[in-house]
Formats: C-alpha cells, sequence, structure tokens
C-alpha cells in the first residue's frame, strides 16, 4: 500500500489544499492529510475546528475515490510523523517560485533526515494559484469576500469569526 501525507496547517482550508488533495488520491492508496500544530504561525481556528472542517470537506473526495482518506493532527517533525503514519511520499502544493525555494530547502533537510521518504511536488491548479490562507484571513478580517476563495462551511466560519 503506498501512503502518502499532505501536512500543513490549513488554517483555514481553502480550494487550493482541497485540490492538491483531490489530486493526491490519485498517486496513493492512503492520503493521511496531517494538520501541523504551529505555535509560531499562531493560528485562527484551534487545531480541532481545522481538523473538523477538513473531516467535513473531505468526505466529499472520498466519495470520488478509490483511495482511504484520513485526516489527524500532529505536533512532531515532520519526517518523524511521516514515518509513524507509514509514509513513503510527502505530496507538498506548489503556488509560485517562492513556494519552490522553501520547499526546496525542506526537501534537502527531510532526505538527510530519511533518504527513503520521497517529496512529490503538485503544482497548484492555475485558477487556485493565487490562494494562501493568510491573505484569505486577511481578507476576510477587513470585512471581503472569501467565497471564491474557500468551500462554503469555511467562508460561514471566517464570516462567524470576523463578526
Amino acid at each position: 500500500m503506498r501512503i502518502g501525507l499532505y501536512p500543513g496547517t490549513f488554517d483555514p482550508v481553502t480550494l487550493g489544499h482541497m485540490d492538491i488533495i483531490q489530486r493526491a488520491t490519485a498517486l496513493v492508496d492512503r492520503l493521511v492529510v496531517g494538520v501541523a500544530v504551529n505555535r509560531e504561525k499562531a493560528p485562527l481556528f484551534a487545531l480541532d475546528d481545522r481538523v473538523g472542517m477538513l473531516e467535513a470537506e473531505c468526505r466529499s473526495v472520498r466519495a470520488g475515490t478509490a483511495a482511504e482518506i484520513v485526516v489527524r493532527p500532529f505536533e512532531t517533525l515532520l519526517i518523524d510523523y511521516a514515518r509513524e503514519v507509514g509514509a513513503s511520499v510527502i505530496i507538498r502544493g506548489l503556488r509560485a517560485v517562492a513556494d519552490f525555494e522553501y520547499e526546496f530547502q525542506m526537501v534537502g533537510m527531510n532526505r538527510a533526515l530519511d533518504a527513503s521518504i520521497e517529496t512529490v511536488f503538485l503544482m497548484a491548479d492555475a485558477r487556485r494559484q493565487a490562494i494562501a490562507s493568510r491573505l484569505v484571513k486577511e481578507i476576510a478580517r477587513l470585512g471581503g469576500d472569501v467565497s471564491q476563495f474557500v468551500p462554503a462551511p469555511v467562508d460561514a466560519a471566517l464570516r462567524r469569526r470576523f463578526a
């Protein structure tokens, strides 16, 4: 069984994230969506909320794929978590060159820690390349419409948060 790990903070989950999840299911038999605890980023949504939002959004993806999708939180070194879930591949989404520069460094470090775990990059769909959780939160905080960037329940959660 080929197991993939798609890690992120998902604060909040965007349509870009969901696009990568959907496409990653074609590459693996089991996709673990790892929701990272990242205290440095001071997330807008609590860990349980982020996991819940992802679980809800992954239901429709599960219906259209043979791959198993599980959503789990983690607070360890990424490579250790990949080993823990049995992942042979880490899946990362790329939007722009700036993403690549950061990810390139991460791949080098992860390979130094465990060369048996490969990293695969999926380019964001052209319609989703501008979507960044950080920007979505800023637009929502300032009263802008983010409905074209996030699933409807996430849009509602952002509206409640900034009401």
